[in-house]
């Protein structure tokens, strides 16, 4: 008997774009607690799911409850239990990192230690700087620092991981991890197989707007390999990206 709670329920949810039915009927539920992976090609529908869900685009049919919360009816009191990382966004340019944590727990009335925040990220070096000056992976890294602001229970986390260098990656799978471990409930979308595996307690594989499959990591491998799957190649018990952390370190280069 599954004895988790079900923090967010979406049910038969479905979103039409010009004639074209981008997601088709899709249920799931999330446990608190927990990281859940949305994984699928490009056009498969699980953008607009988690945008659905999010709040920042309209259903067509179906419901979404976020802890209790229907957020079609009540968009604004679900939304203050979300935080929300895209995968691109623009800040305040003229001010820098402290200031801009600053500014942003000011939004939510919210009492922040800048300073903390920043090191849990390793950018405590950065506080004084701007954007501008920030490297690629820095900026991806603030913006996860920045849905923490508003001490969300539920955070989206949209390809977190993109365009970091190993030892940064490594570092936001820790991060990641110790959010989980602190009650955060994350719902993670990303292109990187590896990623999705190490990270996520459980996947929905999502195609042409449908899930075609929901399960632990482990499960959905394990079934894989019942159907009589074999790899082309035995994989090792290390990969490059391994051989590479070994030869040059695990600290980050960019502070």
């Amino acid at each position: 008997m599954n004895t988790k709670n079900v923090i967010i329920k979406v049910n038969k949810l479905k979103k039409t774009y010009e004639g074209f039915q981008a997601v088709k009927g899709v249920s799931f539920e999330v446990y608190e607690n927990e990281i859940f992976g949305i994984l699928g090609p490009n056009g498969a529908g699980k953008t607009t799911t988690v945008e659905m869900m999010e709040g920042i685009r309209k259903i067509d049919s179906g419901d979404i409850e976020i802890d209790n919360i229907d957020i079609d009816e009540y968009p604004e009191r679900a939304k203050r239990i979300l935080g929300i990382q895209l995968q691109e966004a623009d800040y305040f340019d003229h001010l820098n990192l402290r200031e801009l944590i600053v500014l942003f727990a000011e939004f939510y009335d919210n009492k922040v230690d800048p300073d903390a925040l920043l090191k849990r990220v390793e950018l405590e070096s950065k506080s004084k700087s701007m954007i501008k000056q920030l490297s690629g992976g820095q900026k991806q890294r603030l913006s996860i620092l920045l849905t923490l602001v508003s001490n969300p229970k539920i955070l989206f986390l949209d390809e977190p991981t993109t365009g970091l260098d190993p030892q940064a990656r490594r570092l936001m799978w820790d991060f990641i991890r110790e959010l989980r471990d602190e009650g955060k409930t994350i719902i993670l979308t990303t292109h990187y197989m590896e990623e999705a595996e190490l990270l996520c307690d459980r996947i929905a594989i999502m195609d042409n707007g449908k899930i075609l499959k929901l399960d632990t990591p482990d499960k959905l491998i394990d079934d894989l390999l019942k159907k009589g799957f074999k790899k082309e190649m035995v994989q090792k018990a290390a990969n490059l990206e391994d051989v590479f952390l070994d030869l040059t370190g695990k600290k980050l280069r960019d502070k």
